[in-house]
């Protein structure tokens, strides 16, 4: 078999298009590839929708805890606290089996027991959480000037908030907010080595990349191949988010706007 029978039959295997059984002998490197390149699909699945609707909910936790209102301040740092506080791997087998649990009682919690909709309410309570804290720091960080000339405008309440308080917020997170993005792709390797179970082997990128070290007793091959995946996706991320960085900041002078910077971080 060629290299592209092999990605005409393994391109979209994760995803259910293509050849239904795994390789059984004979592993090639454009077999582990095509397999771990298309076990991104659910990596990237799973951070964009995740991270998408992560991004309001955490607008409003942060605005939450920021509010006058006490109960609404309670909820929105507890919220914070207990994602936060927690391993996202707990969360995930929690959630699997408090879905699991709730099966029974309504044919509505089926899909909840799966891992595309399952682990991605986690993932994105996961993210609004630790955004959320991203986003009050940078709320509490608008400059008291800004919120002065606003109001000598004329501006009060959700225009204000539009127009210089959540533009300003926005600004001053950006750059943690990146990071937040990375580790939240990262963090997706975690969803099928979770109490998430993958169907009929369909799995993301490190699934398939345990699959080859277990069947070749060689992980010098498909996990440098995974982290080759995930250097790329990074390096999207970080172009992506710099555009959006160099918009939110093109009203300043060139010198003094905020420089989205590469940094190896240790641990979260």
């Amino acid at each position: 078999m060629s290299c592209w029978e092999t990605i005409a039959d393994y391109g979209l295997r994760s995803i259910g298009i293509g050849e239904r059984l795994l390789p059984r002998d004979g592993f090639t490197l454009c077999q582990q590839f095509t397999l771990i390149g298309s076990g991104m699909i659910w990596n990237i699945y799973f951070g964009v929708l995740a991270l998408g609707a992560g991004f309001f909910l955490a607008t409003a936790v942060a605005l939450g805890k920021a509010s006058n209102i006490w109960a609404v301040r309670k909820v929105s740092a507890w919220f914070i606290f207990l994602f936060r506080g927690s391993p996202l791997f707990i969360q995930f087998f929690f959630a699997y089996f408090l879905f699991l649990t709730l099966k029974p009682v309504s044919p509505i919690f089926d899909p909840f027991t799966a891992a595309w909709l399952g682990a991605l309410i986690v993932l994105f309570l996961n993210t609004a959480a630790y955004s959320g804290e991203i986003f009050y720091g940078a709320l509490q960080s608008v400059p008291r000037g800004d919120i002065e000339a606003a109001d000598a405008y004329g501006m009060t309440g959700w225009t204000r908030f539009r127009r210089v308080t959540w533009p300003t917020m926005l600004r001053l997170a950006w750059p943690a907010y990146t990071n937040e993005a990375i580790f939240l792709f990262h963090a997706t390797t975690l969803v099928y080595f979770s109490g998430f179970p993958a169907w009929q082997q369909r799995g993301d990128a490190l699934y398939y990349a345990n699959f080859f070290a277990d069947k070749t007793f060689n992980p010098f091959i498909p996990y440098p191949i995974l982290a080759f995946y995930f250097i790329l996706l990074t390096l999207l991320i970080i172009s992506l988010f710099g555009l959006i960085n160099r918009r939110l900041n093109r009203h300043l002078p060139q010198e003094v706007r905020t420089k989205m910077k590469l940094k190896l971080n240790v641990i979260r």
